[in-house]
């Protein structure tokens, strides 16, 4: 297959700019239980929010601070 595999959607913006395009869909998923977005975005927030929910099964400090760095 030419390219290779795909870890991630590139979302057309930069590494800094998709980072924070994710942790502000994932806290407003968090805040306002639902967002409307379209399905690219949606499918990269739902990794992102999947682990967040992982750490806060954790339940432990560094859990705990890890959720804190995602999430604004």
């Amino acid at each position: 297959m030419a390219g290779g595999l795909v870890k991630y959607r590139h979302l057309s913006r930069s590494s800094a700019h998709r980072q924070a395009l994710l942790r502000n869909l994932v806290t407003s998923l968090v805040k306002h239980e639902s967002i409307h977005t379209t399905w690219p975005k949606a499918k990269e927030a739902q990794r992102l929010a999947e682990k967040l929910i992982t750490l806060a099964k954790r339940n432990n400090e560094t859990s705990r601070r890890s959720a804190t760095g995602i999430l604004y």
